[in-house]
């Protein structure tokens, strides 16, 4: 990955709708070599473009960010298991007092308790989760 490259991420993070010719022209190169490199950091898995929704505008009107800590022995089924549930945005394994770090965005508290109570209380291997209701998001994305 060149300077090039970073370049054009730095204006896909800005706007990831922006068309390859309008990159091409900033930084002015072809807008060929903008779409090679951008489907080469795809095809690398350097690069994903995608929507960040407002959760609010779109009927979840609940967030909180969740410790848990896992049997060493279930760290994986645990993580599975939460990254693949509709709630989660985005989780992550962990050093410190906890094992796994997940985002959760929900309709409402009631489906906040659920999820605690219902999904993650009843995964083999959870011994213990700390929830931390987010009250403002200063930024969201990347």
């Amino acid at each position: 990955m060149d300077k090039l490259d970073k370049n054009i991420i730095e204006i896909l993070k800005s706007d990831g709708r922006i068309s390859n010719a309008e990159i091409a022209r900033n930084l002015d190169v072809s807008e060929g070599t903008v779409r090679r490199r951008i489907k080469l950091m795809k095809a690398e898995n350097i690069l994903s473009v995608y929507a960040v929704p407002d959760p609010k505008k779109t009927g979840y009107d609940a967030e909180a960010l969740i410790g848990i800590q896992v049997d060493p022995n279930k760290l994986e089924e645990v993580g599975n298991a939460v990254s693949n549930h509709e709630y989660t945005t985005w989780v992550s394994r962990t050093t410190g007092g906890y094992d796994i770090f997940t985002w959760v965005t929900v309709p409402d508290s009631k489906e906040l308790t659920n999820f605690l109570t219902y999904y993650l209380g009843n995964l083999d291997g959870v011994n213990k989760t700390e929830t931390f209701i987010n009250l403002e998001v200063l930024k969201r994305g990347l």
